[in-house]
């Protein structure tokens, strides 16, 4: 495992869960050193479950440290389009989707998905079978698709 290729993906999870870029920097050299200077890890093939797993637990830290509050209404960036009036229906629509889900679901999706983790990493990090992550993602696609289909009718 490359451990700079690894740096956007912890930085961009941290960035997920935080909302502030700044913390989300100083918390990814934060996993980042900690994962270097631990000397009790050695297992080759889990290394990225390891990083992950640090990551997770310092944002636990962070938020039992401090209460943090944020919107939950993520700002979009617009661009100019000929179909802007769509484009913003459907990022609104996926927006209200991904909010109806369960953090768990939506870290689920954010690692699978915006981080290319690979399923058996995850399963190791959820500690469950990684046909049960398989499950669990399609079911929660299925609800974002549902829920999705739901917001364009009314």
């Amino acid at each position: 495992m490359n451990l700079e290729d690894q740096y956007d993906r912890i930085f961009k999870y941290l960035y997920f869960h935080l909302h502030d870029r700044h913390m989300a920097e100083d918390m990814t050299q934060e996993a980042f050193l900690r994962f270097l200077g631990s000397r009790t890890y050695r297992d080759e093939n889990r290394q990225l479950q390891y990083l992950y797993t640090i990551a997770r637990n310092l944002c636990s830290q962070h938020y039992r440290d401090k209460t943090i509050t944020y919107s939950l209404d993520e700002k979009m960036d617009f661009q100019e389009t000929d179909g802007f009036e769509n484009s913003l229906i459907q990022k609104m629509s996926l927006q209200n989707a991904l909010q109806s889900l369960s953090p768990e679901e939506r870290e689920l999706l954010f690692l699978r998905y915006v981080n290319d983790v690979p399923v058996p990493v995850i399963s190791g990090l959820y500690q469950i079978s990684r046909f049960a992550v398989y499950r669990k993602l399609k079911s929660i696609l299925k609800k974002v698709r549902v829920e999705m289909e739901a917001d364009q009718y009314e």
